[in-house]
């Protein structure tokens, strides 16, 4: 590795009473680290690169005694740092809830020594979905087009209830084992691998659960934000920004709870620090992973945050982070990602951020009426103010996901509104990102409970009478959203001006917003009409981005337009253009 130090949590009663002893090449314990609790050691290894792999023994004495061994492995390694390529808006991300997508082993519904069991009928339950359900149906990932899996966290939640989801993590180490086990974890990305999948991790820095073995046993009292009672944060992630902000309110926000069973970590404790980036770089390390998506990136404190990633970047150079900057400003969301023009000079080491302004103004505006304010301006305003993130490309774009209320919903089940929205993540800057279900217009309110969007996917459990897997097992109108999508990212897989070429947009009139992808390779023309008439669009002053062109390939509709001059937009729907020249 590039960081030739690694430091080691061992964890053992009274085990701070011993002396550990390390005699293996290559392998020198420079420190060991004392603190509060007799039950921790912390040592610091230094690993030199020549170190061949193998396992050696940790040694624990007291006095002339040898008490404990612990037999520690050095792995070789699978990939070099180079290879690690990373994401990129080349790229469509398929978001998977993994109890919920498909249950592929029944056998590990119910595990020994898991404290909460599968109950289908609960909505805020396990239902029983795993990696081998995930790994069944690759297939129909990527038939769709899908080239990355983003998988809602794996790790162990051993948790008496509402441990489905993933992020009150009970062993940072270990998936957990009614998902599968960590050798399944790594045979499903190397199937993705295979199948040219890019495979994208959850990751959670934030908070644990509070039935983690180390808050049951806190390493130091600091290990964890504590209070007489229990204090949530005021989740006011602005304050963070905000020069005016109290000191009371941005401590309130980075110290207060998420949840009653998810203690707030304190990774101002390096300790801790060094333990949760070593974590990161052993999952990247252990299974070949080709990005991270990180949880609730402003309410970790920003200085680890920014360590992180320099640390990650490294040992992988062109590795992709996006993290989770909940807010609804872009310049507030834009302070979260790398490089950012920020006036107190903080550089998170973050590539991508989630672009949370876009999807607010995604959620409303094929419902609004056209107006300067209202309707397609919300679109335009939101990518006008792509001048404060230092790499708007970098950005995740999505229409919903896992905390969300569905698409479909938030359209009022409405298939044209749905079509325009999905062909605008698809086509404008950033990276698209597609929740599971989203392709058959699944629904669900958030506000009824997360539970109901977050629903099975229907055909991944035994006895479903349905299955969406297949075409006879989805309605007509799911097939029809199914092939839409199917279609349009098929296509957008070989343009490169969509992946990475410039944005010039045209104000929204009459209600028609019309923008450009443009690099070397060609250009694309997009027409929206969010009005219930059809509208026949005159481009003249679109000449800017047109002169070139003569000709056009409709891609959704598979036929030539000949006449540019003007382009007919049927009522809520969206034209995706080709250009062409005469000779093409």
């Amino acid at each position: 590795m590039n960081d030739s130090s690694l430091q080691l949590l061992v964890h053992g009663r009274d085990i701070a009473t011993t002396d550990p002893f390390i005699d293996y090449d290559g392998v020198t314990l420079v420190k060991t680290n004392r603190i509060d609790n007799p039950n921790y050691l912390f040592l610091d290894l230094i690993i030199d690169k020549y170190t061949l792999h193998g396992a050696f023994t940790i040694a624990f004495r007291r006095g002339d005694s040898v008490v404990a061994r612990y037999r520690y492995h050095l792995y070789e390694r699978r990939h070099g740092s180079s290879q690690r390529k990373g994401f990129d808006a080349s790229d469509v991300v398929y978001l998977i809830m993994p109890d919920r997508f498909a249950d592929g082993d029944t056998t590990n519904d119910n595990m020994p020594g898991m404290l909460e069991k599968a109950d289908r009928h609960d909505p805020n339950g396990r239902h029983g979905g795993d990696l081998k359900g995930i790994t069944d149906h690759l297939d129909y990932i990527t038939d769709l087009g899908m080239t990355a899996l983003w998988l809602n966290p794996v790790l162990e939640n051993n948790n008496p209830s509402y441990s489905y989801h993933g992020y009150a993590i009970t062993d940072f180490y270990k998936t957990d084992p009614r998902l599968g086990t960590n050798d399944e974890y790594l045979d499903l990305i190397d199937s993705c691998h295979a199948r040219g999948l890019k495979v994208i991790m959850d990751m959670v820095f934030n908070h644990c659960s509070t039935f983690h073995w180390f808050i049951r046993d806190l390493p130091s009292y600091d290990w964890i934000h504590q209070f007489p009672e229990y204090t949530p944060s005021n989740f006011r992630a602005s304050t963070l920004m905000d020069s005016h902000a109290s000191g009371y309110d941005r401590t309130k926000m980075l110290t207060g709870w998420f949840d009653r069973h998810m203690a707030d970590l304190n990774q101002k404790n390096v300790f801790l620090t060094d333990y949760l980036i070593q974590n990161s770089i052993w999952w990247i390390e252990y299974t070949g992973l080709d990005g991270i998506r990180l949880d609730t990136q402003p309410y970790v404190y920003k200085e680890m945050i920014a360590q992180w990633g320099q640390r990650i970047r490294k040992e992988y150079p062109f590795f992709t982070i996006v993290g989770e900057a909940w807010l609804q400003d872009e310049s507030m969301t834009a302070y979260f990602q790398e490089d950012a023009h920020n006036s107190d000079g903080y550089n998170s080491f973050i590539p991508g951020v989630t672009d949370f302004p876009l999807y607010y103004a995604l959620s409303r505006v094929f419902n609004e009426n056209e107006g300067y304010f209202t309707g397609l301006a919300g679109l335009y305003d939101v990518i006008a103010q792509d001048f404060v993130y230092a790499h708007p490309e970098r950005n995740l774009v999505f229409a919903d996901n896992h905390d969300l209320t569905r698409f479909f919903t938030s359209v009022g089940d409405d298939f044209n509104k749905f079509r325009m929205g999905m062909a605008y993540i698809l086509t404008t800057r950033g990276i698209p990102v597609i929740y599971y279900g989203t392709e058959i217009l699944m629904t669900g309110r958030a506000e009824e409970g997360h539970g109901h969007v977050r629903a099975d996917f229907p055909g991944g459990w035994p006895g479903d009478t349905l299955n969406a897997f297949t075409a006879p097992g989805r309605t007509t109108r799911q097939n029809e959203a199914f092939n839409f999508l199917q279609t349009l990212i098929t296509w957008r897989h070989m343009k490169t001006m969509i992946h990475n070429g410039r944005l010039t947009h045209f104000v929204p009139e009459d209600g028609i917003y019309t923008y450009f992808r443009y690099n070397s390779s060609g250009t694309v023309m997009v027409i929206m009409n969010n009005t219930t008439e059809q509208k026949n669009v005159t481009t003249g002053h679109y000449s800017e981005c047109m002169d070139d062109y003569s000709r056009g390939y409709d891609v959704m509709n598979g036929i030539m337009i000949d006449d540019l001059s003007t382009i007919t937009v049927p009522s809520k729907s969206v034209r995706i253009i080709e250009l062409k020249t005469q000779s093409h």
